[in-house]
């Protein structure tokens, strides 16, 4: 099983809200979650965007799960590392 870090879409029409969340890679983008990892919510101020779990994103990491494009680039921006 291939376990991506990635976005779960959520909010009302023009009001994204994303949970970052760890998913088995054959799932559909909002479908069942292993575990919630922390939010991004792009229309709130510049310190209130992104709010992470960074003992659990860095257990993930360790045990293979590979984050997407736009999730690594959240992680980079909260000072994460990314092996």
């Amino acid at each position: 099983m291939s376990v991506k870090i990635r976005l779960k879409k959520l909010g009302a029409k023009k009001r994204p809200y994303y949970r970052i969340v760890v998913m088995d890679s054959r799932a559909p983008r909002d479908g069942r979650t292993l575990e919630e990892v922390g939010f991004y919510h792009p229309i709130e101020i510049e310190e209130n965007q992104v709010k992470l779990n960074e003992d659990r994103i860095q257990d993930w990491l360790s045990k293979g799960a590979r984050p997407t494009s736009t999730v690594r680039r959240l992680l980079n921006k909260q000072n994460i590392k990314i092996k």
